[in-house]
């Protein structure tokens, strides 16, 4: 039984499963979700699934790029858990996570996936998978701009998903073989990279992992109207 973390994005997502089942699940993309319930939700699906905290073989969470406060919090309290229950810490790129979750969503899709996580302005984090899960483009931080992708897109279709993708449709929507399909990312896109880490033993140091950030954190000072 593993238990899967996603605050890489808006959305907080929390999933047990135990093999390819899903015990239960949470999700929620309310404003401050992460901080405000990630917790909550942890508590819920154990006792929902009517196993104990220390049932869990092992805590597994997105690791990034993403927002910077969402990876904080997910990987504090993943590694809170594991520390405390002496448990295995996994992690899994959330932009795998998410190529993962759309494959197994859409099993008859025999194209390639560009998941994208949104870095603000015209610029997305984003790689593009095969359907099993080998990286076609490595994950990168990209400047949206015509022409971009052509070399993978000339090789194949491409679908973009994740909260990123939908304003570079104008852009990229130009070639044939791009395409665009509803998505909202969910812890359970880790439960089958999640078995193959446990499985092979390939944990993190509890004490040393790091988010996978992608860009360094600039701290800025909060603009309030009506001052200058």
């Amino acid at each position: 039984m593993i238990l899967l973390l996603e605050t890489a994005t808006p959305v907080c997502s929390v999933v047990l499963c135990e093999g390819d089942t899903i015990l239960a699940q949470r999700n929620s993309s309310d404003a401050q979700a992460h901080s405000a319930k990630l917790a909550v939700f942890i508590n819920e699906i154990v006792a929902e699934s009517g196993r104990k905290m220390h049932d869990i073989e092992a805590v597994c969470v997105s690791s990034g790029p993403g927002s910077y406060t969402g990876l904080r919090i997910g990987v504090s309290a993943a590694k809170g858990l594991c520390y405390a229950l002496e448990k295995p810490l996994l992690a899994v790129p959330t932009l795998k996570s998410m190529a993962a979750q759309y494959f197994m969503e859409h099993p008859d899709y025999d194209g390639w996936v560009c998941p994208m996580v949104d870095a603000r302005r015209m610029e997305c984090y984003a790689a593009i998978y095969d359907r099993d899960l080998a990286e076609i483009k490595p994950t990168s931080a990209d400047i949206i701009e015509e022409g971009i992708y052509d070399r993978y897109l000339d090789q194949n279709k491409v679908t973009f998903v994740g909260n990123g993708a939908e304003k570079t449709q104008p852009i990229l929507g130009v070639h044939s073989n791009a395409r665009w399909d509803r998505f909202e990312i969910s812890a359970k896109g880790m439960m089958a990279p999640a078995q193959a880490l446990l499985k092979e033993g390939k944990a993190e140091d509890v004490a040393y992992f790091e988010p996978f950030y992608l860009k360094d954190f600039v701290a800025k000072k909060p603009v309030v109207k009506g001052l200058r």
